[in-house]
């Protein structure tokens, strides 16, 4: 993903509520199946880490989510992070479009 096309998707996912929140249970598999589906359906999603979530930090719960459905991290900042993945069907955002 280049520069151009992570800046796209970040002002996509601005404007943008969370679809998904980790919670004191961390990254379960009902949370990946959750995000799994979320990414089907929308290619770009915000997730949200609560308080008391077991991370030290955003990035981790981001990478590690990312890593379990294969997707890449857009944005981190604060609590939220936003992630995409192109759909196996229907793609609606084509990252070659985007630059």
């Amino acid at each position: 993903m280049t520069t151009k096309q992570r800046a796209a998707l970040r002002s996509m996912g601005a404007v943008m509520e969370p679809v998904l929140h980790i919670g004191k249970e961390g990254i379960t598999p009902t949370v990946i199946k959750q995000c799994w589906d979320a990414l089907e359906a929308r290619e770009l999603i915000k997730v949200q880490v609560q308080r008391n979530a077991p991370y030290g930090q955003t990035r981790e719960a981001c990478d590690e989510l990312c890593e379990k459905v294969h997707a890449e991290p857009v944005q981190v900042i604060g609590n939220r992070f936003v992630i995409y993945r192109e759909a196996r069907e229907d793609s609606r955002i084509h990252l070659d479009e985007l630059g």
